[in-house]
């Protein structure tokens, strides 16, 4: 404003210094003399190709993940995903009426697990389901099956695929836990409930139609979904069993977890245990 006035000052034969013209008018000297400028920022290319390359390869992988994996500091990965464009954008929540219930959380191991189907196409072999099981502390994968069969037997292989893989052998547990699902055909039946009793598991049933308290194994669903399964063409039964599989092992011993305070699920059971 105050160089605009002594440019139209100017124009009528008048002059009159910004020294002057500042004082008149109370104004800080330093708005008239100095504009800063700030500079497009410079983004070094040794640090943004390993980024880069890394999210091609995994196009779902957030900053933190992607800071862990290659070692850098999360703050600059950030900068980079932000600059770059690449930073997804977070949904609006909703005000949506949430029912108060205990989450599917556990503090040790072995407390409190959870299980879930979902389906999985599988090209020439077509719908299949995929029963999960997880420990809800270590938010490990430890149980896993996909088969043509929507019913009970595809569950159960799951349940006792995770007691194998969690005490090395099928038996009745020694301190009885809970075992948390929906409450869908699958789960309420007569073999399966059986089949948990056996083995000293304790069912505990969710809310009907209120699939958030259950989030824990829902969310695992939807990375899976969203790193393995939508990413790939599966042609057979076969082919979708060896992905998945490569992916589980993935997911527990290699891809970090910011719950877990970025460790695996593997390393936060060896810790915890």
């Amino acid at each position: 404003m105050i160089v605009a006035l002594q440019k139209g000052l100017l124009q009528d034969g008048v002059q009159v210094s910004l020294v002057k013209l500042c004082d008149w008018f109370g104004v800080p000297r330093r708005t008239c003399y100095y504009r800063p400028t700030k500079g497009e920022p410079k983004l070094q290319d040794k640090l943004v190709e390993p980024v880069k390359a890394m999210i091609e390869a995994n196009p779902s992988f957030g900053y933190r993940t992607v800071a862990h994996l290659l070692g850098m500091n999360k703050n600059t990965v950030q900068r980079i995903f932000q600059l770059k464009g690449w930073q997804v954008r977070k949904r609006p929540r909703g005000q949506r009426p949430r029912i108060q219930a205990l989450p599917s959380v556990a503090k040790a191991p072995n407390e409190r697990w959870s299980t879930d189907l979902c389906r999985i196409w599988a090209g020439r072999d077509g719908w299949c389901t995929l029963a999960l099981v997880i420990d809800c502390h270590t938010r490990e994968l430890l149980g896993w099956h996909l088969s043509r069969s929507g019913k009970s037997k595809t569950a159960e292989a799951a349940l006792e695929q995770a007691l194998i893989a969690r005490f090395g052998c099928l038996g009745k547990v020694k301190e009885p836990f809970l075992l948390r699902s929906d409450n869908g055909l699958v789960f309420t039946s007569r073999k399966y409930t059986g089949l948990a009793k056996s083995y000293g598991l304790q069912q505990e049933f969710i809310t009907p139609y209120s699939p958030e308290q259950n989030g824990m194994v829902e969310r695992v669903i939807r990375t899976l979904k969203e790193q393995c399964v939508h990413r790939t063409r599966f042609e057979t039964l076969q082919h979708a069993s060896r992905a998945i599989g490569d992916w589980i092992n993935f997911y527990n011993h290699e891809r970090p977890h910011q719950a877990l305070y970025m460790q695996t699920p593997a390393e936060a059971f060896a810790k915890a245990a």
